[in-house]
């Protein structure tokens, strides 16, 4: 029978794998830990109670050896770049994900045929967040500038357009000048976006939001001190995110910057504006 206090991590690039390790082992569980090359800091390794490296695509390597080691519940943790993942190196079983692929459309499609493979196997996708809630970003305004009565007006409509552009499998980020979009998040991700944003004019406003029936298990949008330098740097306005599902690394360094530079930075609830739409203005 499988240890319930086993908890199996996919671990990407950045803090977030570590950080979800640290809060397994501080609740009294062990993590294993299967490391992407080209992606995983190796000074993750230390915190797991068995590590495996595998390529990206090495989908069969990855069950083995998690059924190994009689873990059944596993999540997935950290950044891994498009750009890199066109670079894929199968084995048998990711080949197998990557043929059926064929006939479906965007990242979603992709993850969701990857976690029916591992439900096959028996191992059941948990949201990485759940294991370390405190990276939730709250609701709310978090800086001491709140954004102001016409930033509100873009911020909104930014919302809406960038909830239906979800609906086709893009934007999880949106830029806004004034009421024009400046940049929408394509393969590139969303420091790319941000900067390529920043080139065209400065007092932009970032959003960072799900896309609708975005699988929550498998990605969720994320933001941290390295945006907010972004922002600094290209003279951003405003940070409008979707509160509770977008994860916030190094919250309080990042609002002491932000407040220093004027850039007022606000949480969205999910129900604020459920009923935005790209051709609504004003906002609450």
């Amino acid at each position: 029978m499988a240890d319930k206090g086993k908890i199996g991590i996919v671990a990407g690039a950045g803090q977030f794998p570590r950080l979800v390790a640290e809060a397994v082992r501080a609740g009294g569980g062990q993590a294993y830990i299967c490391c992407l090359r080209g992606f995983t800091d190796a000074d993750l390794e230390p915190l797991a109670a068995a590590s495996v490296w595998v390529a990206l695509g090495q989908l069969g390597k990855l069950i083995r050896f998690f059924k190994a080691h009689q873990v059944t519940k596993i999540c997935m943790a950290g950044a891994v770049s498009k750009s890199k993942a066109l670079h894929v190196r199968p084995d048998w079983r990711g080949a197998r994900i990557l043929l059926k692929a064929f006939n479906t459309r965007g990242d979603d499609a992709l993850l969701r045929l990857i976690a029916g493979e591992l439900a096959a196997d028996g191992l059941e996708l948990v949201q990485a967040a759940e294991l370390a809630p405190a990276l939730r970003g709250p609701a709310g305004v978090l800086t001491r500038r709140p954004p102001a009565p016409a930033e509100w007006d873009y911020i909104r409509r930014g919302w809406g357009i960038g909830k239906t552009l979800g609906r086709l499998d893009i934007g999880q980020c949106l830029v806004m000048y004034k009421n024009t979009v400046a940049a929408v998040e394509a393969m590139e991700g969303t420091d790319a976006t941000l900067r390529r944003a920043g080139e065209l004019a400065q007092g932009c406003i970032a959003l960072k939001m799900l896309k609708p029936g975005q699988d929550t298990r498998l990605d969720l949008p994320s933001l941290g001190l390295a945006t907010v330098e972004i922002l600094v740097e290209h003279h951003y306005a405003c940070l409008a995110y979707e509160a509770g599902s977008t994860l916030f690394f190094d919250l309080d360094k990042a609002l002491k910057l932000a407040d220093e530079h004027k850039i007022a930075i606000v949480g969205i609830a999910p129900e604020q504006w459920a009923d935005s739409s790209p051709n609504r203005g004003s906002a609450d």
